[in-house]
């Protein structure tokens, strides 16, 4: 039977990492960033009309006024049938976002499994063990850190809110995009630290029974040579 101190351990982990599921997989169904943007018909000058987008990883809205010429309001925004019209790097890199945030909750999945597993079973030098864990949540933190870089270098250098609005409208000029992150953006801090948390959780228990054990053999190490002999 596991001592309550393992299962309070591996338990909270897995906890953690189901927490982190909840919340990676509520981020991935909201907005992630709107962005407002001036303007005008390609043969004028004058950017007197506004292109404003709210936008998730797969669905949005947008709303234009004199862009370039018809207002529409309430528009949806089919982000990736959008983004492949113009086949260009913001498509690319908005999948690899997707794929990225796939992978994360694969490897949260997995840390639940492996953290269950080893509550009431003591794998060690196995994968199943500890690190499994430390692998699985290893893999969610650097994947879902690499999608936050990925979708801000898409937002603010890749161009993808001009891209989404030429995609529907190609006849307009674009400039001085104003673009605000949202919420579904910056759930993947609190998803990166709750894996973090539950590999600490875990290795902190792992630590302190190696020094246990280690404590434990000692006085057969430090015993003199001629007891050692009988």
């Amino acid at each position: 039977m596991p001592s309550s101190k393992k299962l309070a351990h591996f338990l909270s982990s897995a906890a953690l990492c189901t927490a982190g599921v909840a919340v990676l997989g509520f981020g991935m169904s909201t907005d992630w960033a709107e962005a407002v943007l001036d303007c005008a018909p390609i043969d004028s000058g004058e950017f007197s009309g506004s292109s404003s987008l709210q936008i998730g990883l797969f669905n949005g809205t947008e709303t234009k006024i004199a862009c370039p010429r018809i207002d529409k309001l309430g528009v949806k925004v089919p982000v990736f049938d959008r983004l492949a019209k113009l086949g260009s790097a913001p498509v690319i890199l908005h999948t690899l976002v997707v794929i990225l945030l796939a992978l994360a909750l694969l490897g949260s999945a997995g840390s639940i499994l492996v953290t269950l597993y080893n509550s009431f079973s003591n794998p060690y030098q196995t994968y199943m063990g500890p690190v499994g864990l430390y692998t699985c949540s290893g893999l969610s933190v650097c994947v879902a850190s690499l999608a936050l870089i990925l979708y801000v270098s898409n937002a603010y250098l890749g161009e993808m809110f001009q891209t989404l609005v030429k995609a529907d409208e190609a006849n307009v000029k674009l400039k001085d995009p104003q673009i605000t992150l949202q919420v579904g953006f910056f759930l993947l801090i609190p998803y990166i630290s709750v894996n973090l948390l539950a590999i600490l959780v875990v290795y902190l228990y792992v630590h302190a029974a190696y020094t246990r054990r280690k404590e434990q053999e000692k006085p057969t190490e430090d015993a003199p040579k001629e007891i050692m002999m009988y």
